[in-house]
């Protein structure tokens, strides 16, 4: 019946002809529909639920219906419930409407008021905002046609799950026009379709309670959505929770909730508010936004005490903030389905906050698997992304293993665009990607792996550069040669200096034609002048030279080498002269002063290797050992080893195109001369 439900999408959008009208933009159409779609849906389940229970007792005695209705907590509204006065009742009188219309929103019980925005309180935030944008409308003139037209939208004969598929139907559409969706990915029904086939294809059909959560639920279509397609397939018990922040998109899943045999939607942020501090799920599905920075709450995060965050993703992204919540409320035997965009499988270096929480992921073997979907799934982005599927209860079989599934090119074309929307994965397609999950084997679109595949070690070394020869400079294990210069010159943006007093006791005897006659002292001329000058000299390139107790040394740009004159040259190897300038304060025996100071070292260069990883630390050092001996073939020490981990799946199934043999492009030129030829007979002519 869901098909039917879906007629009312036109009539709910044709609302908006009204809005067009009155000069109010494309893009604040949410906020003028949702708070009475919202009260439509209220209606007409509550209208639905009257009726059911006058078939079962009766309204003989109004007040003991009125009773029994409020107890099954559903909400209430006197002049619906009591009077049987409607949306559509209302709205046969335009004399009275006016004091109709706020008597039947003001009728509701104090919470429904409160998620509509019927109240209009100093402090309380007012969701909805229904009186708000009531009264909006009211001034152009165009609320009495308004709610008549939402009035004439009769959902009662549908249920719960089918009203929720209208709702999510018109929030995608909202979500096309609205400027305040960034980030934010309503999630289709074939990809809800997708996830509870592959929950289904991993729980048992037995009594036991399910409970399952979406931490960034907005209006609830994911967490519901899953929740109507498991009770479609199983006989089990289960209970919703959900986070979100936004306050229509809370207001609208909570109202939706109070239908629900067992729901619970909390308000705020889930990664600054301890909502469920203890709780474990069985089920958790989220598709968190993608791209959205977390600074705001930067401090709140870096001071969270729950132990959730094992480490930090990028301030610009905040996905993997999420997963790791997810993770943390996750029960011991449950199981999860995420969406991601592509960059939580590859960015951040060996070390990243995005690398150690991949490596937390597979440490403690939770994924099971990641299954890239097509492009343009979604309704307000064409990117790839990405199902991650974790499992803590892994069967032994799949202990340290994990399958990447390419269901990049499962996908059928839309016969008319969502949005950005223009593929849908039909039933086929889904029951391949189930089921190549279930095998867990190898096929042409589907890989195993052993987890530490997606490891790897990124080596740091210390390079020494050497000379032609291959020879560095020999410092007999000291870690430089101090010189004692009577003269150095070198060129600074093509300008010649010449530095003579390497001991500086009195700023107003230093022959510098950069110093400046404003300077007032020693440490003033150090830190402007001097230091910044020092530091800039590249002893490559300035053409520097050192003369020390009569012997020069400077870079000889042919030879690569250090060479010393002392009436022979003398190449002593590839080494670096090192000129450094520091201020020392006055003691009790000596006046301020600055040293200059020069000393040969080695040319070093700071350099890392990726190298494959081994979960055995005997064998993963011998494949650094071989490593280093085949590819680097200058002298190095060891610095640091970091263990990254990141997946690539554009490595892993990319196929090349097939390039076509040099006989079949040799007829090809062939056939291309003929026409030529044909071509310029025809132009003779």
């Amino acid at each position: 019946m869901s098909d039917n439900i879906l007629k009312h999408e036109s009539d709910v959008w044709k609302t908006a002809d009204l809005l067009i009208g009155a000069g109010i933009k494309q893009s604040d159409f949410p906020k003028y529909m949702m708070p009475f779609f919202a009260l439509v849906m209220v209606e007409s389940r509550l209208m639905r639920e009257s009726k059911r229970l006058e078939e079962e007792i009766g309204r003989d005695n109004i007040d003991d219906f009125v009773e029994m209705f409020q107890l099954e907590g559903l909400g209430y509204n006197d002049y619906a419930i009591r009077e049987g006065k409607t949306l559509k009742t209302i709205c046969q009188n335009d004399k009275t409407f006016d004091v109709d219309f706020y008597a039947y929103i003001r009728a509701f019980d104090p919470e429904t008021r409160y998620l509509l925005g019927v109240d209009k309180g100093t402090d309380e935030e007012k969701f909805l905002d229904i009186s708000g944008i009531a009264g909006l409308l009211k001034k152009k003139d165009i609320l009495f046609d308004t709610v008549k037209a939402w009035s004439e939208i009769d959902l009662t004969p549908f249920n719960n799950s089918e009203i929720t598929t209208l709702e999510e139907h018109i929030k995608r559409r909202w979500a096309d026009i609205s400027a305040e969706t960034a980030g934010e990915q309503y999630t289709p029904e074939d990809i809800i379709d997708l996830i509870t086939e592959i929950i289904a294809s991993k729980i048992d059909d037995n009594d036991k309670f399910l409970t399952i959560y979406d931490p960034t639920c907005g209006g609830a279509n994911l967490l519901f959505g899953v929740e109507d397609k498991i009770q479609q397939k199983f006989n089990r018990p289960t209970k919703t929770h959900g986070d979100e922040w936004n306050d229509t998109l809370y207001a609208l899943a909570k109202i939706e909730s109070r239908f629900r045999n067992d729901s619970e939607i909390k308000h705020g942020n889930t990664l600054t508010s301890i909502f469920h501090i203890e709780k474990k799920f069985d089920i958790v599905v989220a598709n968190p936004p993608y791209g959205v920075d977390w600074k705001g709450y930067k401090k709140d995060i870096e001071n969270d005490t729950t132990e959730r965050f094992v480490a930090l993703p990028s301030i610009s992204d905040g996905q993997f903030l999420f997963t790791q919540h997810i993770l943390h409320h996750l029960a011991n035997d449950g199981l999860s389905v995420v969406v991601h965009n592509g960059s939580t499988l590859f960015s951040g270096d060996a070390g990243s906050g995005e690398s150690n929480i991949r490596k937390h992921f597979f440490e403690n073997d939770w994924v099971e698997a990641i299954i890239q979907m097509p492009t343009d799934e979604f309704f307000n982005t064409g990117i790839y992304t990405y199902l991650w599927i974790f499992n803590k209860n892994k069967p032994d079989d799949r202990k340290d293993k994990l399958i990447l599934i390419d269901g990049s090119n499962l996908w059928e074309q839309l016969k008319k665009s969502k949005g950005k929307k223009r593929r849908q994965m039909n039933p086929d397609h889904r029951a391949k990607i189930v089921d190549a999950f279930s095998q867990f084997e190898d096929n042409d679109f589907a890989k195993v792996f052993d987890k530490w595949n997606f490891y790897y070690n990124k080596q740091s070394i210390m390079l020494t550069n050497v000379d032609e020869e291959g020879n560095s400079i020999d410092l007999d294990d000291k870690k430089s040669i101090k010189l004692n210069p009577t003269k150095l010159t070198y060129k600074l943006n093509e300008e010649p200096f010449e530095i003579t007093e390497f001991i500086i006791e009195d700023f107003g005897d230093v022959a510098d034609p950069l110093a400046e006659e404003n300077y007032q002292s020693l440490k003033e001329y150090y830190d402007q002048v001097l230091k910044p000058k020092i530091a800039n000299i590249d002893y490559k390139e300035s053409n520097l030279k050192v003369v020390s107790k009569g012997v020069t040394h400077w870079y000889d740009t042919d030879k690569e080498t250090i060479i010393e004159d002392d009436g022979e040259q003398t190449a002593l190897g590839c080494g670096k002269i090192v000129v450094k300038a520091s201020f020392k304060k006055a003691t009790k025996t000596k006046k301020e002063q600055i040293a200059i100071t020069v000393e040969l070292t080695k040319d070093l260069e700071k350099d890392y290797e990726i190298i494959p990883y081994s979960p055995f630390e005997a064998t993963n050092q011998q494949n650094i050992a071989d490593f280093m001996a085949k590819y680097v073939t200058r002298p190095f020490e060891y610095l640091d080893n970091v263990i990254g981990v990141e997946l690539n799946f554009n490595k892993i199934f990319y196929q090349p195109e097939k390039l076509r043999s040099v006989e079949k492009i040799s007829k090809s030129i062939g056939e291309l001369e003929i026409d030529l030829k044909k071509l310029e007979a025809e132009l003779a002519l």
